[in-house]
């Protein structure tokens, strides 16, 4: 139970440090409840807070687990089955297949740190005053940024991805180095169904 009682800075608190966050409880009828405003909410109202930035959590109403990746997944789903998809169904797959496997942990954080890094690099590109104001920066505006931009994007977007490939190569490296220190009666190669 512990494990899924997480501080209120995770992926729903941008601005985590600018006091305590909004507590939305879960009731068994699958309603959301924010104790903020007093208030039943429905899912596109938690997505306005994420769009706005506003910091939040998920209670369950009973348990008092933390579920607010379970929501915030709910709400992706939604986006992802109406309008345009952001994920293929190559890319959810490969995104499954690291479930249960050792990198797990080193892959989440790689996407974590690659989104991050995406993020940083569009507000370079961005208007300041309009990153002042989260709802005026929609898809529609970054879009009509982005097209007279999109050869010069395309190539930093190269680049990006061309680092990031290289970065997890030294990665795997790095760790095939580890594992021949910590085995080093073994030799690439030796343990394949070599029986004699």
């Amino acid at each position: 139970m512990s494990a899924s009682r997480r501080p209120a800075t995770d992926p729903a608190s941008p601005s985590s440090g600018a006091g305590k966050a909004r507590v939305l409880k879960k009731y068994p009828n699958r309603r959301l409840y924010d104790t903020q405003t007093s208030s039943y909410i429905t899912l596109a109202d938690v997505k306005q807070m994420v769009l706005e930035g506003e910091s939040f959590e998920v209670r369950d109403a009973k348990s008092g687990d933390d579920l607010t990746r379970s929501i915030l997944l709910q709400i992706i789903l939604e986006e992802e089955a109406g309008g345009m998809p952001m994920f293929s169904a190559q890319m959810l797959a490969q995104i499954i297949r690291f479930y249960g496997h050792t990198l797990q942990g080193m892959m989440g954080s790689y996407l974590e740190k690659n989104l991050q890094a995406f993020v940083d690099m569009q507000k370079q590109f961005a208007d300041p005053a309009a990153m002042m104001d989260p709802k005026a920066f929609t898809p529609e505006a970054w879009a009509q940024f982005m097209s007279p931009q999109a050869p010069m994007m395309q190539g930093l977007m190269g680049n990006y991805l061309d680092q990031s490939k290289q970065l997890m190569s030294q990665v795997q490296e790095q760790m095939q180095k580890q594992a021949a220190s910590f085995f080093p009666h073994l030799k690439p190669g030796e343990g394949d169904d070599k029986q004699g």
